[in-house]
């Protein structure tokens, strides 16, 4: 390449910088993306991460769900962006169940956490609380255990429901937070088992399809014992990852009226309250 520039440089001034440009330009469109590259151009500040905000960019959003039936429960999950929640105009709209952001990987506590997680079970809503996975940042069981010192325990009196893990795209950086398929699963393996030890429930799985088939492989250990959250924004619940031959809740949009976050259980209220007692 030195070769060639010299003497296009002796006769043209400047056009080396150019030809060079081009060049390079054309062979990285040659280079595969990388296995590390962000999910996002612009990614929030660390802390800012809530359940599902991946989804549409990934999955795209297809409609809405007919109109409940008596045999599914409207729910409705929330973070600390959403501010202080009208409990009573999401009660008054039926909304029986929510779950609450609690913490993210081991740097990051809601602050909103006590006005939606007391708010909601104050008007008489069956309430649980969740954790935003970073499997780049810390292990598994590190992560559970800071988020059961920080309000995702468990306690059987009928009202409160066991924690989620929100295992989804990472909008920090590469989609699968660096880790192969067998390093994540034996990551999410950590967590749970460490939440099971400290609060003798088993955790709630929340995750899109796509997600888990990308990088988890598709993995289907976890559908025995782990209820499934599924996300996905379209007419029905579409096709479960692997393990699972149905899914306890599904988070349908990010557009719902009060807050944006609906979901439905799959289930009438006394299923809502059979997972809370356990």
């Amino acid at each position: 390449m030195g070769s060639v520039q010299r003497p296009i440089y002796a006769a043209v001034g400047r056009v080396p910088l150019l030809v060079t440009g081009i060049l390079v330009g054309a062979f990285s469109l040659l280079q595969p993306p990388s296995a590390s590259a962000s999910s996002t151009d612009d990614p929030p500040e660390r802390g800012l991460a809530h359940m599902g905000m991946g989804v549409v960019a990934h999955d795209g959003q297809d409609g809405l769900p007919p109109s409940a039936k008596a045999t599914q429960t409207e729910g409705v999950d929330v973070a600390s962006y959403q501010g202080n929640v009208a409990w009573s105009t999401l009660w008054n709209s039926g909304v029986r169940w929510a779950y609450t952001k609690a913490t993210e990987g081991t740097y990051y506590k809601n602050s909103y956490f006590t006005q939606q997680y007391d708010g909601s079970y104050n008007v008489g809503m069956i309430r649980g609380a969740y954790h935003f996975a970073t499997p780049d940042t810390t292990g598994g069981a590190t992560q559970a255990n800071y988020f059961v010192d920080h309000g995702g325990g468990w306690s059987k009196d009928g009202k409160t429901l066991p924690g989620v893990l929100d295992i989804e795209w990472n909008p920090y950086g590469g989609d699968c937070y660096g880790k192969t398929k067998s390093a994540m699963v034996s990551w999410i393996r950590d967590f749970l088992t460490t939440y099971k030890a400290r609060t003798g429930r088993d955790a709630v799985i929340y995750t899109a399809t796509s997600w888990w088939t990308q990088c988890t492989g598709n993995y289907s250990g976890f559908g025995a014992t782990n209820p499934l959250w599924i996300a996905r924004y379209a007419s029905d619940p579409g096709t479960l990852p692997a393990g699972w031959s149905f899914h306890t809740m599904w988070q349908y949009t990010s557009s719902g009226p009060t807050v944006g976050d609906h979901d439905r259980f799959n289930g009438a209220l006394d299923r809502v309250q059979a997972l809370a007692k356990g």
